[in-house]
């Protein structure tokens, strides 16, 4: 089992899991993160953590997708281990559907 980050965290990009992650398997893009599956090591500290709730463990049904995502983008996105200010209207984005068809960018984001 690994963790994954699901389309809520596309525009919301709270940082507080990055925080909590006692290994770094957390990579940056330019508006949202991912886990890097193969460095996850299953805690579970980061879910609580994040207040989009974003974040889940990849035994929930319906997250193969997103499992994929996180492993291709966590391979090429810098990683981030320090949490930063989440965007200026993550509040507005938080919750709404569709994010990933309308919002999601492949670009990296800065990173550490």
């Amino acid at each position: 089992m690994t963790y994954v980050v699901v389309e809520n965290c596309i525009k919301c990009k709270y940082m507080d899991c990055v925080e909590v992650c006692p290994v770094d398997c957390f990579y940056e893009g330019a508006n949202m993160l991912v886990i890097h599956p193969d460095e996850c090591i299953d805690c579970g500290v980061c879910e609580p953590e994040c207040p989009a709730e974003a974040i889940k463990p990849d035994t929930e049904p319906g997250l193969t997708s997103w499992l994929t995502l996180n492993s291709e983008y966590s391979k090429v996105w810098p990683n981030v281990t320090a949490k930063r200010d989440p965007p200026e209207d993550a509040k507005e984005f938080d919750g709404r559907a569709n994010k990933l068809n309308d919002f999601f960018s492949p670009e990296p984001g800065q990173g550490d």
